[in-house]
């Protein structure tokens, strides 16, 4: 079995906040060892805690979750490199996973398949935790995570699927709509949208990838 890819990159380097956070007493007495938030890889490990945010976050809304326990941890085993956790003192507060494609557009395949050495990413997930909600979080981390993407070799693009209310959160980000989706959960229906990675060798030089 090959080794999970070790990427280096600024946008997984640690960080400081101006603010201290509000935290349990417990959290309070291992401050001085941990980074008040941290960009990183996601691991098996992490499958847990990821689940419980991406369970709480969409069972309410749609009934269903994008990813089962069981396809987090395949994900995370195999392309740990495509995803992103946003850690608050230890504590998982935020993440993204996407996982390779190598088609134009995304199929129903696509929810569970990684194709590795692909030029495109499928972005699976997107969730913060519900009591960091309506904070910006999600759109630091989103764009944390595509810079994060140009840093690595091969990219040209990112992929996803949302619901029609999401697309303008998507279009903040540089998503562009390729229309409707082919993919539908129940009784859902999804637009696709597109993220361009490539031409960006300047950005690459100066970002310290």
């Amino acid at each position: 079995m090959m080794a999970p890819q070790v990427v280096s990159s600024p946008f997984l380097k640690p960080f400081f906040l101006k603010t201290p956070l509000s935290v349990a007493s417990s959290r309070r007495q291992r401050r001085h060892t941990l980074p008040a938030s941290e960009f990183r890889n996601l691991t098996p490990q992490d499958a847990i805690s990821v689940f419980e945010i991406e369970r709480e976050a969409f069972i309410s809304v749609s009934g269903e979750c994008p990813l089962t326990l069981d396809e987090v941890l395949s994900f995370l085993g195999q392309c740990p490199e495509l995803s992103m956790g946003w850690f608050e003192e230890g504590q998982l507060v935020a993440f993204v996973i996407g996982s390779g494609w190598d088609k134009d557009k995304l199929k129903r395949e696509a929810m569970t398949t990684h194709v590795p050495d692909s030029p495109t990413v499928h972005i699976h997930v997107l969730s913060v935790h519900r009591h960091c909600r309506q904070q910006g979080k999600g759109s630091i981390l989103l764009w944390r995570y595509l810079q994060y993407l140009r840093c690595l070799p091969g990219l040209r693009r990112a992929l996803l699927v949302c619901e029609e209310f999401l697309v303008p959160f998507y279009q903040k980000a540089g998503f562009k709509e390729k229309g409707p989706s082919a993919i539908t959960v129940a009784a859902l229906a999804f637009t696709e949208m597109e993220y361009q990675l490539g031409g960006l060798a300047y950005a690459r030089r100066n970002s310290g990838c």
